[in-house]
């Protein structure tokens, strides 16, 4: 599915979506993503849903945004919250989504100019 495309170019925006890839700014990517509106990493170290760990949490601190939206595949998963627990007590938020709805969700919250971080996983 293609997601409208924003003009600013200085923006990363997710501009489609599809079985086993996201695009942002039109490069596909297989892996999990982390997408920012200044940035795009593929470092994060989660691979699949049932084997996120605090850890894998942990690495959005440094980033510190207001809200943190995780797309969790094709059907939205909810973790426990002892995993993101240091998220919390960082007053970041973090919202779980299916990932088409965590893609578009990120495009409204950047167009705010919201300091928000998608991860997604495919």
């Amino acid at each position: 599915m293609a997601l409208h495309l924003d003009t600013n170019t200085n923006l990363y925006l997710f501009t489609g979506h599809g079985k086993g890839y996201v695009a942002v700014n039109n490069h596909h990517y297989q892996q999990p993503v982390v997408v920012m509106a200044g940035e795009v990493r593929t470092d994060w170290a989660a691979a699949d849903f049932s084997a996120l760990t605090a850890t894998h949490f942990e690495y959005f601190l440094a980033l510190k945004p207001e809200v943190l939206l995780l797309g969790t595949g094709a059907k939205q998963q909810f973790a426990h919250p002892n995993l993101y627990r240091e998220l919390i007590k960082a007053r970041i938020s973090v919202e779980f989504m299916d990932t088409p709805a965590a893609c578009r969700t990120y495009n409204i919250l950047v167009a705010e100019d919201r300091k928000v971080v998608a991860a997604v996983l495919l």
